[in-house]
C-alpha cells in the first residue's frame, strides 16, 4: 500500500494511505501500532476486528488501538480506497481523556461532526487552508473521544494568568515567526500541553496558533515586498515559508493577488488596485 508521511511531530504523525486492493486480493491480518483515526476520503473497504465487522465508505473513520488486530477486505468494491490517517502519541491520548474502550470501537460511520474535520484536514493537506494539520488532528481526536463518550467538552476556563500566557506566546511568535515554529514548540514556550495550548490560544486570541503564525509571516512578507527589491523566493524563505509554491499560494489566497502583483501595486501600479476594487463592487 503506497504510504506518504505528510507530518511528523512529537504528538502525532499524519499519513496518506492509498490502497489499490480489489476483490481478488487475499486479505491479511494487520496490527495497529498505536492510537489512530483514519478518515476515508475515497472508495470503500471492509474491516474485521475484535469480533465485529464494519463496512467503511467515504466519510467513515477507522479507529486504531495499539496492539489490536484487524483485517481489511475489498470484496464489494474494486477500486481500492484512500485515507488520511492521524496517529497519536500516548501522552496526547491521555490528555484528551476518555476510557480505553473508546479507542476499541473499531470504526465510526460517516458522522457530520467527524466528517467535516476530516474534510478540513484534506484541505489543509492540499495547502488550501492556513490551519495547522497538527491542530486538525488534535481537534479530530478530541471530537472523536467526545462523540464516543457522548459528552460535550466545555470551553476552557480562561484566567488572567492564562490570558497573559497566550499574549506572551503570541509576542514570542512575533519575534520568532521566521524560524521553524510548530504547535509543540509554542506550547512549550507557554508551559502547556499542545492540546491545552491550542484551545487556550484560540479562545483568547480568536485564531489558532498556526493561523497566527502564517499571518505573521504574510505581514512580514508584505512589508518586504513593498519596501525592498529582494527576490520573491528570498522573501518567502526569509519570513519562514518552507517552499516558494506554498508561499505564493498562501499569499494569493490572502491578498487576492500574487506576490509579484502586490509588489507592483505597492510601487504605484494603480491598475492592479483598480481591478481589485472593480471586482469587489
Amino acid at each position: 500500500m503506497p504510504t506518504k508521511t505528510i507530518l511528523r511531530t512529537g504528538s502525532l504523525t499524519v499519513f496518506d494511505y492509498q490502497c489499490t486492493a480489489g476483490p481478488h486480493d487475499r486479505p491479511y491480518v494487520e496490527v495497529h501500532g498505536g492510537h489512530s483515526v483514519s478518515y476515508v476520503r475515497r472508495g470503500s473497504f471492509g474491516c474485521h476486528t475484535q469480533g465485529a465487522a464494519f463496512e467503511l465508505v467515504a466519510g467513515s473513520m477507522l479507529i486504531g488501538h495499539p496492539g489490536d488486530e484487524f483485517t481489511c477486505t475489498h470484496e464489494h468494491h474494486g477500486c481500492g480506497d484512500e485515507c488520511l490517517s492521524f496517529h497519536f502519541s500516548r501522552e496526547l491520548v491521555e490528555t484528551l481523556g476518555g476510557r480505553r474502550d473508546h479507542w476499541r470501537v473499531g470504526a465510526m460511520p460517516p458522522l457530520p461532526e467527524l466528517m467535516l474535520l476530516g474534510e478540513l484536514g484534506q484541505s489543509v493537506a492540499r495547502g488550501d487552508s492556513d490551519v495547522g494539520l497538527d491542530e486538525i488532528g488534535m481537534l479530530l481526536a478530541a471530537r472523536f473521544v467526545d462523540t464516543v463518550a457522548d459528552r460535550k467538552r466545555a470551553p476552557p476556563e480562561v484566567s488572567a494568568r492564562d490570558r497573559k500566557r497566550a499574549v506572551d506566546t503570541a509576542m514570542w511568535m512575533e519575534s520568532s515567526s521566521h524560524e521553524s515554529v510548530d504547535l509543540e514548540r509554542a506550547a512549550r514556550e507557554a508551559g502547556l500541553s499542545p492540546f491545552h495550548f491550542l484551545r487556550l490560544f484560540a479562545k483568547v486570541l480568536g485564531v489558532t496558533p498556526h493561523q497566527y503564525l502564517v499571518r505573521l509571516r504574510l505581514r512580514h512578507a508584505a512589508r518586504l515586498l513593498a519596501d525592498e527589491e529582494r527576490q520573491i523566493t528570498d522573501v518567502a524563505f526569509d519570513v519562514g515559508f518552507a517552499d516558494l509554491s506554498n508561499f505564493v499560494r498562501t499569499f494569493h489566497r490572502a491578498a487576492g493577488v500574487s506576490p509579484r502583483q502586490f509588489r507592483r501595486a505597492a510601487k504605484g501600479d494603480r491598475k492592479i488596485l483598480q481591478e481589485k476594487l472593480a471586482a469587489a463592487v
